[in-house]
This record gives C-alpha cells, structure tokens and sequence, in this order.
C-alpha cells in the first residue's frame, strides 16, 4: 500500500480552499472522512496544517514577500501554497523540524510538476529558518491597523470595522479567539434520550476530553476526538453539534407545546431540531432552505435525532407560500450574513467576504424578511437572528423591520466572539401586533 503523504493532502486541501474558493470547514471534513483510517495523530497533524495555514494566510504572505523577488500573488498557485503550508510549519509547530518542512516542500514542488522551481522553494526557506528572528512587522504605533491585519491576519476592513462598531479593546479581544490552539466545539444534548452526565460519560469512555459551558445546562463542550462521526452519542443522536449562542433560538423564541414553527433558512437544522425537541413530540417543525442539497443535509440530521414532528422542505425564502400567511406561531429566520462571528471556525471566511457583499447580504435579508413576516399569526413570534457581528446587518436591520413592518421589539442581543461565551451571534425576537 503506497504511504500516504499528509503534507499533500494537506496541499491539495489548502489549494481547493484558497484558489478555488471552497469552504475551508466542508473540505477538511470530506478530506478527514476519506481518511478516516488514518491515525489519530496523522488526522491531527492534518487538521493542524489545513486550518493553522489558513488561519495565518495574511501574516505568512507578509513574511514570504520579504525573502522573495517574487510576491506571493505573482506565484503559481501550486508554489504559493507549498510555501505557506513550510512556513507555517518552520513559524508555528514546534514539533516539526525546520529541516523537515524545508525537506519536504521540495519534494512536493518536484512531484507537483516544478522541477525547475525547486531551488526557489529551498532558497526562500532555508533563508527564513536562518533569519526568522530578523522579520520585520508593520511599526504597531505609526501603522495601528495594518499591524493587528498582519499580527492576527485578518484583512484591514474588518479590522477598522469592529474598532469603529466596538472600540480598540473589545476588536482586539474579537481577534484574538480564533488564536485558541483546541478550540474544541460545543454539542447541545438530548436529554429526552439520555441524562447529561450519561452523555458525558459515554464521550469520556471514547477517550473524548469533556468540559461544561457556561450555558445553557445542557450543552457541554468537546475535545480530542478523533472522528466526530465516529462517536457513539454523535451516530445515536444523543449530542448534536450547535454553538451555544445559536441554542438561544430555541430558548428565546417562545415555543409552546403545540406550537407550528417555519424555519425559512434551516440548514443544517440544528435550530429546527432543537425546537422539535422542546416541542415534546406535540406540534411540527417545517424546516426549509433553498436546494435540495440542503434539505438532504437537514434531513440526515433530522432521521439521527428520531424526531417525528418535523420535516425538511425544498423552500425558497423569497417566495412567498400563500397557504402558510397568518399560520405560524414562530417564524425563525437565521439569514444569510457575513459570518463574522464564526471566522474562528470557518477561518476562510475573512478572506472572501467584502465589504460590498455586506451590503448585498444587508439588502438580500431585507428582501427575506419582506416575504416570511406574512407566515407570523397575529401574536406570534418571527425570531430574527445572524452569525455576525456587524451591526449594518444587524441593528440597522432591526431598526428598518419595526419600521417597516407591524411588530414591536421584545428582546435583542448581541453576542461577540471572545468576550462572551461561543460565537458571535446576533438576535431579535418581534412580537406581530394583534
């Protein structure tokens, strides 16, 4: 059997990401499902390449421009990559030697097809492990927000945005949770199926590292496993992976037993499911989204958790379905955003989101929410909510709704990533006139 080459794999995923604009999060879990035979270790050390060079894309590209005549966006897209995924091994993991990825990405640059560009890959990297206590970094004083783009990597725009939204200290603190080496994942519990510490125990027996949130009480926070797929209270549908902050929905919204609830952008269900769950087997979830792919993704979810009072649907949220106006005692729309609440996660985010498509997106939720506000009963509820924290999609939002639409305001909040618990979320909950 021919020895399977993690630095390549590695590249591959890193080249699907970057230059071909794949989700970082969906290609290293088609990739770790491929491999899943692999061992732990190697998983792990793949994961770490995959997401630790994403993570410093800015910051590594800063330095390689230094020690090449050549910039980073002039290279070919194979050599560009070899070089960021050696250097963040020479930077960031101690346990490779600089040797090694020097080594290595030379091998990788003759079996890609570049021969010729072998000395150029060894030059500049032999250069850096030699001079890497020399690198020079923006001045912090004199060029304030270049240096925290570089420091964290993260582009400049989003930077200026959140000091101007929330000031230099919270933006910093903002920046800095993605920094996290096991930010491990939250998972909420079905504790109709099995008590919390059941659950626990079940994950610890897999060698799982388990630790309590700080809320609600039945979410607990997982680490060190191999294989999520692979755990037991995972394939029972005993543990649904959810951000603590994205539960709020289903604590927030009001749901009553008996109560019908359309969840207009419900992928990949995890609010939907949560609310069946409280429903207790009264009431119906429909939980929509746009393609059928989607909707097969909800439904997988779906079939593990055993629920029965919910199902998915091919659904475009901005068409309007006349037999649903005036029906819903809960709307939950969690639309399309700029997911900058969840860069620590999906670290590729940051890279292609715009400012111009901010706008777009702002304008695009105005657009679903003109369409689903029709389904809320008198009295009922349309609970509005985003995995962002930029308040032109959020609070302005809001603000042009209760203006446009008879609702009134009973509860929002806004929870930003590294000063509160979990991810950065948004939500508000709206109460339609009678």
């Amino acid at each position: 059997m021919t020895k399977i080459n993690i630095r390549e794999i590695a590249l591959l995923s890193i080249i699907e990401i970057m230059e071909k604009g794949k989700m970082s999060h969906l290609v290293l879990a088609q990739v770790l499902k491929k491999y899943q035979y692999l061992e732990k270790q190697d998983r792990a050390f793949l994961s770490r390449l995959v997401e630790g060079t994403i993570e410093r894309i800015i910051t590594l590209d800063y330095i390689l421009n230094q020690f090449s005549s050549v910039p980073t966006e002039k290279m070919k897209p194979v050599i560009r990559n070899i070089l960021r995924l050696s250097l963040y091994q020479i930077l960031y993991m101690d346990g490779v030697p600089e040797s090694a990825a020097c080594n290595e990405a030379v091998k990788l640059a003759e079996k890609k097809g570049f021969k010729n560009l072998k000395g150029f890959v060894n030059g500049i990297l032999r250069t850096i492990e030699r001079r890497k206590d020399s690198i020079q970094y923006p001045d912090e004083k004199k060029e304030g927000t270049w240096y925290l783009s570089v420091f964290y990597s993260t582009p400049e725009w989003i930077i200026k945005q959140w000091i101007e939204q929330y000031g230099i200290e919270k933006a910093r603190k903002m920046l800095e949770v993605s920094y996290k080496e096991e930010r491990g994942i939250s998972v909420r519990c079905n504790i109709e199926k099995r008590t919390k510490e059941e659950i626990r125990q079940m994950l610890e027996k897999e060698g799982v590292v388990v630790e309590e949130c700080s809320y609600p009480d039945y979410a607990l926070r997982i680490s060190g496993y191999d294989y999520l797929e692979g755990l037991e209270a995972f394939r029972e549908g005993f543990i649904s992976v959810q951000d603590i902050n994205s539960m709020m929905a289903a604590e927030k919204c009001g749901v009553k037993k008996g109560d019908f609830v359309l969840d207009v952008c419900a992928a990949p269900g995890g609010k939907s499911i949560h609310i069946a769950e409280k429903l207790n087997a009264t009431g119906h979830v429909e939980a929509r989204d746009l393609s059928k792919n989607k909707v097969n993704f909800i439904q997988e979810n779906i079939e593990r958790s055993g629920l029965k009072n919910i199902e998915a649907v091919v659904q475009d949220a901005l068409i309007l379905t006349k037999k649903d106006e005036n029906r819903a005692d809960i709307v939950i729309a969690d639309l399309p955003c700029s997911g900058l609440g969840v860069i620590g996660k999906k670290n590729d985010l940051k890279y292609k989101m715009t400012e111009e498509t901010q706008k777009e997106l702002k304008q695009l939720q105005q657009k679903i929410l003109s369409v689903v506000w029709r389904y809320v009963k008198k009295g009922g509820i349309l609970f509005y909510s985003t995995c962002t924290v930029n308040k032109k999609e959020n609070e302005e939002n809001t603000e042009w709704f209760l203006k446009e639409y008879p609702f009134e305001l009973e509860e929002s909040r806004t929870f930003l990533q590294g000063i509160d618990d979990g991810d950065g979320f948004y939500f508000a909950r709206f109460r339609k006139k009678e």
